[in-house]
C-alpha cells in the first residue's frame, strides 16, 4: 500500500533529498580507498582502520532518537541542513589530522552530521513526494549507500592515484556542502511543534520506543549493515592483499556498492507493481548467505579466472542485499504504532542499523587478523542472516496507521 501525505514541496524535492543522502554517505566511503594511504601516513593498525570505517556510524548508534525528538521540535528540514553542515566541519578538520586520535575525533562529527541526514531524510521525501512517486523515491533513498558507495569508491580510487589524502578529505568537504543551497531553496519550510510540543513530541517518541515493531525492524536492518558493511567497507584492502594494483580495487569495489543501489530501486519497482514487501526479505538474507560463503570459503585462487568469479559473488551478495533497506524503509510508516511518531521509528530503526555498521568492519577486520586471512568473513555474513531470517518472520506491520504522525502531520495509508 503506498503511504501518502499531502507533499508540500515541488514534485523535485524528493530528488534534493536523496542528493543530500548521498552527499552524507560519501563521507562515509571516502574512507576505504584511502586506508593504504592513512595506514602508512599515521600508522593505523588493521583494526584501528576497521573502526575508522565504523565510527561515523557512532553517533546514530547513541543518537537516533534524540535526532528524531529534535526533528520535531525544529523541523526535519532544519536537521538535514545542520547535519551537512556537520559534514562539512568534520572532513575539513580530518585534512588536517596528524595522527588516529584526531582523525577519530574527525569521523565522529561527521558521523554526527550523518545521523541527521540519515534520519531525517524519509520523513522530508515522505513529506514532498508526490503519492504517485513515493514508492520510486523511497526506493532511490534506499539506494543513496549505494550510489554513495559507488561514487566515493570509483572517484577515490582515480583520485587518490595523483592527490594526497588529505586533498581528498578537503574535496569531500565541498561536496558535502553543496546541497545545502538547493535544500533551503527546494525543500519546504518546516512546520515544527516548537518547545511548546515537546511534551505531545516525548509522548509520541515514547509510544514508538515500547513498540516492538520497530525494534524488530531495526534489528533486521542491523542484520544486513553490518555484514555488507564489513564486506563492501574492506574490498580495496581484500583486493591490495591479493595483489591487485593501480586503481582496480577502488573500480571493482565501486562495482559492487553500485549493485546494490540497482539491488534497491529495482525492488523499490516490483514493490510499486503489487510484490508483497515482507516476501523480498528472506530471500535475500538467504543469497547473502549463499553467495559470501561462494566468495570467501572457496579457494579461488585455483580456479581459472578465481578473482572474476569471487567478484561475481560478491556483486550478487551487494545487489540481493539492496532489497532489504528499500523493503524496511517502506514500511516506516506501518510499523508505526498508533500515536507514535515516525521521525522515532527511523531513529530507532538508524540507531540499530549504525551500530551493525559500527560494529561490522571492526569484527570482520579483527578475524582476519586472527586467522590470518578474509577467508572466515563468511562466518560472520552467515551468522548475520540468519538472525535477520528469523527476526523477519517477527515483523507485523500494520496495515492502517490513523495516529501516526510526522511533526505532528498524520500518516495515512491507503
Amino acid at each position: 500500500m503506498a503511504s501518502k501525505t499531502p507533499a508540500s514541496g515541488t514534485g523535485s524535492s524528493w530528488i534534493v533529498i536523496v542528493a543530500a543522502g548521498v552527499a552524507a554517505g560519501l563521507q562515509v566511503w571516502k574512507v576505504p580507498p584511502a586506508v593504504p594511504f592513512l595506514r602508512h601516513d599515521l600508522s593505523l593498525s588493521l583494526v584501528q582502520a576497521g573502526t575508522l570505517l565504523g565510527i561515523v556510524q557512532l553517533a546514530g548508534m547513541l543518537g537516533g532518537l534524540g535526532v528524531s525528538l529534535l526533528a520535531e521540535l525544529i523541523g526535519e528540514r532544519r536537521c538535514l541542513s545542520g547535519g551537512l553542515v556537520l559534514l562539512f566541519v568534520g572532513s575539513v578538520g580530518g585534512g588536517f589530522a596528524w595522527s588516529a586520535a584526531p582523525l577519530l575525533v574527525s569521523r565522529a562529527v561527521e558521523g554526527a552530521g550523518f545521523i541527521l541526514v540519515a534520519v531525517t531524510g524519509p520523513g522530508l521525501i515522505r513529506r514532498t513526494a508526490p503519492p504517485g512517486r513515493f514508492t520510486t523515491a523511497m526506493g532511490f533513498w534506499g539506494a543513496y549507500q549505494g550510489i554513495s558507495t559507488f561514487a566515493g569508491l570509483i572517484v577515490g580510487a582515480l583520485a587518490l592515484q595523483v592527490l594526497s589524502w588529505r586533498v581528498w578529505w578537503w574535496g569531500m568537504a565541498v561536496i558535502a556542502l553543496a546541497p545545502l543551497p538547493w535544500v533551503l531553496a527546494r525543500v519546504p519550510r518546516d512546520e515544527a511543534g516548537g518547545v511548546r510540543g515537546a511534551a505531545n513530541a516525548l509522548a509520541r517518541i515514547g509510544r514508538t520506543v515500547r513498540s516492538a515493531a520497530p525494534w524488530t525492524a531495526g534489528l533486521v536492518f542491523a542484520c544486513y549493515t553490518l555484514p555488507w558493511m564489513a564486506v563492501v567497507g574492506f574490498l580495496p584492502t581484500i583486493y591490495r592483499g591479493g595483489g591487485m594494483t593501480g586503481s582496480w580495487p577502488g573500480v571493482l569495489s565501486a562495482v559492487v556498492g553500485a549493485a546494490n543501489a540497482v539491488g534497491s530501486i529495482t525492488t523499490a519497482a516490483l514493490m510499486k507493481r503489487g510484490l508483497p514487501t515482507r516476501s523480498l526479505i528472506v530471500p535475500a538474507f538467504a543469497l547473502m548467505a549463499v553467495t559470501s560463503v561462494l566468495a570467501f570459503a572457496v579457494d579461488w585462487r585455483g580456479v581459472p579466472a578465481g578473482t572474476a568469479g569471487q567478484f561475481a559473488c560478491v556483486t550478487v551478495f551487494s545487489l540481493t542485499g539492496g532489497a532489504i533497506p528499500a523493503t524496511l524503509l517502506r514500511m516506516i510508516g506501518e510499523l508505526t504504532p498508533v500515536g507514535g511518531s515516525a521521525p522515532a521509528t527511523m531513529g530507532l530503526i538508524q540507531q540499530l542499523f549504525n551500530a551493525g555498521s559500527f560494529v561490522g568492519p571492526t569484527v570482520a577486520a579483527w578475524l582476519a587478523t586472527r586467522t590470518g586471512n578474509w577467508h572466515s568473513t563468511w562466518w560472520l555474513t552467515c551468522a548475520c542472516t540468519a538472525v535477520g531470517i528469523a527476526l523477519s518472520h517477527r515483523l507485523r506491520p500494520r496495515t492502517t496507521v490513523p495516529g501516526a504522525e510526522y511533526n505532528g502531520r498524520a500518516v495515512h495509508m491507503s
